[in-house]
Order: C-alpha cells, then structure tokens, then sequence
C-alpha cells in the first residue's frame, strides 16, 4: 500500500482565533452578561436581605403577640383578683360593722333605759347622755367607715326625690345639736326665706351635712361659732360651713378630701375620727352632680366648706313633710322578741316592758319560730344573724304557717347595707332597724301598730 500524504488530504486543521469561521462570543458581550449576573446576584441580595428582615419582623411578632397575649391573661386575672379582693374587703367590712354594731346594741338600749329608771338622779342621766353619744359615735365611724367602701366599689346609688334644703339642714342639725351643746359652740343659720327644692337623695344629703358640720364642731374649740348659710340663684344652691377652729395648714390643703387623710393630732386624739368622712361627703356631693370646695388661711384660722348642688329645671312640688309624733304611751302590745345576744335581748326587753308592752323572748331562730306559731302576737322583733334558723328563714316559714294572717315584723340587724335591707323586706319583714337601733324610732314604730290595733 502507498504512503498518504496528509498535506494534500482533506483533513482539517484549527482554525487560529480572528480568523474566518464561527467566530466566539465577544468581549462586550460576556461583560454584559457579567453585569447581568451581578445585577441578579444583588436583587438575590437585596431579596435575601428582605426576606431575613421579613423573618426578623414575624418572629418578632409573634413574640409580641405571645407578651401581647401573656399580659391580657396576666390584666385579666389582675382584674380578677382585684375584684376578688374588693369582694373579701366588703364582706369583711359588713361583718366588721356587723360584729361591732351587736355589742353598741345593748350599750345603747341601757342608755335609753337609764333615764326611766334613775328618777332623779342627776349624774345617772348625765351619764345616760354621755354612752348615747358615745354609741352615736361608734355608729357615725361604722357607717363613714361602710360608706367609704361602698362607693370606692360603686355599691352605692341614690335614691332620687324632691326635698326641701331647710328640711335637710334641719335634720342634720338636729343631730349635730347635742355634740354642739356640750362644747358649748354657737351654730348660727343662715337660710334663703323661699323654700328651695333639690332633686336628691334626702338622706345622703343629710349625711353630708351632718359631717360637715360634725367636722367643723369637732375642730373647733369649746365656746366656738359655726355658722351655716345656704343661698341660690336660678341655677344652682350654694351652702357654706364655716368655722374658726384649728383650720388647715397649706400642705394638706390638696389632700383634705382624700382618703383616710387626717390633719396632725396630738397623742390623745382627742377630736377622734378616721380620715373618711369629708372623702364620703366629696363623693356623695359629686354624685348629686354638684362639687365641693374647702379654704383655710392656715392652722389656727379657721375653715370654710362650700358646698355647690344644681336647681332642678322646671318646678318641683316640695315633698309632703312626715314628722313622728309621739302621743302619750302607746297602747299594750304583745311582743315576740328573738334575738341570741342575751344583754341585748334583756336590756330591750327591759325597755319595752317599761314602756308597757307585754314581751315574750326567745334566743335563737327555732325557739322563735315555736314561739311565733304557738302564740299570739302583735308584733315580733326578730334578730337576723340567729343560731340554728336565722331571721330571714324564720319570717319565711312563719309567713307561710300563718297563711296569710298578717303579723307585723320588725328585723333587726347588724348588717347595714342596701341588699341586706331589700333581702329582709323581700322575706317578709315590714321594717329594717340597723344595730344600735334607735330606741325612739322603734318605739314609735310600735306606737304607730299600737295605735293602728286600737283604731281596727
């Protein structure tokens, strides 16, 4: 076989680079492409950054929806237990009143019972002054005490009508009038010769005078003036309490209203008190829609309250006036009395059989019921808080025994609020006395039953 000569094949050979062919991809172009790449690679860039950001953002949200949703529960239950604790404060607060209130009860009926039996005994009836205004006092600290609680939970609401503001003041000084007199002060009214009528509650209102004037006696000295004096306009009454007592200093000024605040006393403490009664009256004041100011030029310069309440628009019949007139001893009543204190049981059975009554007595729930269903009876007074059957099952069960025969029913009780009074009333009872019971109001309640038998 012959030799091939390559040279003068057709093989093929490479093809150096510039040279005519299928040329490669040129310089610019693989920049651009570079450039795009890069382009890209940033906006992966920017969108990995983002998306870390994005990550970042919702894990941070939903660590804040988890606190967000930790403290709602943690408020929640904050809200709970404060509403818990407000409850156990105004049970223990009633109970408190309650179990003070039963030992003032039988002190305060041997102060009634004094006068009738010491003749004329001057220092027995001076003494018989003395525990009633102390009983009055104790009461006064219980109710200021109830009150304070009962409108810092919103437990209380007034009782709307028309009343006359000579008739309030009338009454509030009234019972202001004996503490006045034994510190021998001059309380001088001033009043508006044209009645004017308010649209209030007649005993909250009451109350708030009645404190401001037992304030101002209490830090005024002996042989000191007080002097009231109301005023009005077409749209507003305006009452002033003044007095040239111990005054204010200037840095309790801004705290006279608050709560449990109290100016400085000496160890004795003598003017007594617990720091709530001008809190009670500024929010009693507030609640009738009014405001109440205070203004002292400093220790020693006395004081002046002023109290700011709204007219009624348009005109108000000014409520008929009810007053309780006792005529002579009433007529005999038979008496049921169930109540488990004995010195309070014995010492008002003592006052009513005084008083002529015929008094039977029991000393707990199931006695009185026997009692009550056994025998016959005018009236019964019946305790609430009884061992074995308290008051409200014993009136229940007697209603129902009875069928209907009617029976009047006088509960008293330690327990002082609204719902005590409207649960009484609801089981059967026709009047509520709250412990120490005034012992001229129920007698002239029984005065009024005897008088209705008779006149059947």
């Amino acid at each position: 076989m012959g030799h091939v000569n390559d040279e003068g094949s057709g093989s093929q050979q490479r093809v150096p680079a510039g040279s005519k062919g299928e040329p490669p991809q040129s310089h610019a172009a693989l920049r651009a492409q570079v450039e795009s790449l890069q382009q890209e690679l940033a906006v992966l860039r920017v969108v990995a950054r983002e998306k870390a950001e994005l990550e970042l953002t919702a894990a941070q949200l939903r660590e804040a929806n988890q606190n967000l949703v930790l403290a709602t529960v943690t408020a929640q239950s904050g809200r709970d237990d404060a509403e818990e604790a407000n409850r156990r404060q105004t049970e223990f607060l009633a109970m408190l009143a309650h179990e003070l209130r039963n030992p003032l009860a039988p002190i305060g009926t041997a102060a009634a019972l004094l006068p009738r039996t010491a003749g004329d005994d001057a220092r027995a009836l001076e003494l018989a002054q003395v525990i009633g205004r102390q009983v009055s006092h104790m009461a006064h600290l219980l109710d200021d005490l109830l009150d304070a609680a009962r409108i810092s939970s919103g437990k209380i609401t007034l009782s709307l009508q028309s009343v006359l503001l000579d008739q309030v003041i009338e009454q509030a000084v009234e019972t202001v009038a004996p503490r006045v007199r034994e510190r021998t002060q001059e309380l001088a009214l001033t009043l508006p010769r044209e009645p004017l009528v308010l649209h209030a509650d007649r005993v909250r209102l009451t109350q708030v005078f009645t404190n401001l004037l037992s304030n101002a006696s209490k830090y005024t000295p002996e042989g000191g003036t007080i002097r009231l004096s109301a005023v009005a306009d077409a749209e507003q009454a305006v009452v002033t309490v003044q007095d040239n007592g111990t005054g204010i200093a200037p840095g309790l000024m801004p705290h006279v209203f608050d709560l449990f605040t109290q100016g400085p006393r000496a160890l004795a403490r003598t003017e007594g008190g617990l720091g709530v009664g001008l809190n009670v009256v500024r929010n009693l004041v507030g609640m009738h829609g009014g405001r109440i100011d205070a203004y002292s030029a400093g220790e020693g310069q006395g004081s002046l309250f002023t109290v700011v309440l709204p007219l009624p628009e348009g005109t108000l019949a000014p409520p008929r006036e009810v007053r309780t007139v006792r005529r002579g001893r009433a007529a005999p009543l038979r008496l049921l009395l169930v109540e488990d204190n004995r010195d309070a049981c014995e010492t008002l059975s003592h006052l009513l059989v005084l008083e002529g009554h015929e008094v039977q007595v029991a000393y707990d729930g199931k006695a009185g019921l026997a009692a009550a269903t056994g025998g016959e009876f005018d009236a019964l007074l019946c305790d609430i808080g009884l061992p074995g059957l308290d008051g409200l099952e014993l009136i229940a069960s007697l209603r129902r025994a009875r069928g209907g025969k009617p029976l009047y029913a006088v509960a008293l009780s330690g327990y002082c609020q609204a719902e005590d009074r409207s649960r009484a009333l609801a089981a059967g009872f026709d009047e509520y006395c709250v412990k120490p019971v005034n012992t001229e109001a129920l007698l002239g309640l029984l005065g009024s039953r005897g008088r209705a038998a008779a006149s059947g």
